[in-house]
């Protein structure tokens, strides 16, 4: 039996939870950010806020105790990613050398260009006498060049010894994983040992887990596929057919294989499930948020409005588009889906004329 701590209870983590509690063989915990969200969760038997109509079984933990953390030996990350500095932040403290860290969430930084594994990396490492790193977000002014300006293809390097740090992505509606329907994702770590560890720890007959050492890949797959599902989401609020959509994913993962690939991660990785498989269920099925804040946005509507109507759930590619350019800048890297993605998120541009650009652009060779 292992002590799983799953750091987040939104509905992407309540899902988790309670797919690791059904596998059985586990004492799991749901962390909540607050003492007051886990009574509630606990009293109503459910996670009324975020994921309504999935009873919480009585024997799954849920607390609001970073404390907890200490006795845990994996723990799962699903925290929001404009979140996730400050919650690690608090459970610091509590972890130590021996546990295994594997985030779930995907997205990229704002303003630093980190992954989500980087993220924590680097909050771990906050404070080592060795460690030359500073909070951006306490840190006003502070020269970034640490963080953004020394990639490495070993995305665990930052973390202090002994508390390994990988990424768990793939095609996964939070709503179908908790219902129990087959789902398959990657987890990967540096340490194949590592990834062959929690795969043999998570899976179960509904849930089927392939390792991977290309962390980077696997997590800027997941992360960038949200942009390109907000733009098929534009495309079906204008009104337009299957072929943009076709075309839409297809040109998608091209720009996210690029950036990848430059930044690291290996192409194979973006053909799996963690790239194309990913990709392909957040573009077109219905129960992409991502794609509902794109079709919202093809209709006419604004962007306060319809994120205020997801009752405080999370789009992550409205975030990460900013940081997808940023990122891609940075390396040079042309992506035209997600800078006109961009400019309808952040500057208002009309998304028939976003389309419209996109189509206009200079004809070139297919690769």
């Amino acid at each position: 039996m292992s002590r799983i701590f799953v750091v987040g209870s939104g509905a992407w983590g309540t899902a988790i939870a309670l797919s690791l509690h059904r596998r059985g063989g586990h004492h799991v915990t749901l962390w909540a950010h607050s003492p007051e969200a886990a009574q509630e969760i606990v009293r109503d038997g459910e996670n009324k806020h975020f994921f309504p109509g999935f009873p919480i079984p009585q024997d799954l933990a849920v607390t609001g105790d970073c404390s907890a953390v200490h006795d845990a030996e994996i723990v799962v990350s699903v925290v929001p990613s404009e979140f996730l500095r400050s919650v690690m932040a608090r459970l610091r403290p509590h972890l130590h050398a021996g546990q295994i860290i594997v985030s779930a969430t995907k997205g990229v930084e704002d303003h630093t260009f980190l992954r989500m594994t980087e993220v924590i990396s680097a909050c771990l490492a906050e404070g080592l006498p060795d460690s030359r790193l500073k909070d951006p977000s306490i840190m006003k002014g502070t020269d970034f060049s640490p963080y953004i300006n020394n990639p490495s293809p070993s995305s665990g390097a930052l973390a202090p010894e002994g508390i390994p740090v990988g990424a768990m992505s793939g095609p996964s509606f939070a709503q179908e994983v908790a219902e129990g329907q087959p789902t398959a994702l990657t987890i990967a770590f540096d340490a194949a040992a590592i990834a062959t560890r929690i795969r043999e720890e998570f899976s179960s007959e509904t849930l089927r887990l392939y390792t991977s050492t290309d962390v980077i890949g696997v997590e800027l797959g997941g992360a960038l596929k949200n942009v390109i599902a907000i733009a098929a989401g534009v495309a079906a609020g204008v009104g337009l057919g299957y072929n943009s959509t076709a075309a839409l994913i297809t040109r998608g993962i091209v720009e996210i294989t690029r950036l990848a690939m430059a930044c690291g991660g290996r192409r194979e990785t973006l053909a799996g499930l963690s790239g194309v498989g990913d990709l392909v269920l957040t573009c077109t099925g219905t129960l992409s948020r991502n794609r509902t804040v794109g079709q919202a946005l093809g209709q006419g509507r604004k962007l306060p409005e319809i994120l205020e109507s997801l009752g405080g759930k999370v789009a992550e590619g409205v975030r990460t588009s900013r940081a997808a350019l940023g990122l891609a800048r940075k390396h040079g890297i042309e992506m035209p889906i997600t800078e006109q993605m961009e400019l309808i998120l952040n500057d208002g541009k009309d998304p028939r004329e976003a389309i419209r650009n996109l189509m206009l652009r200079p004809g070139k060779d297919e690769h």
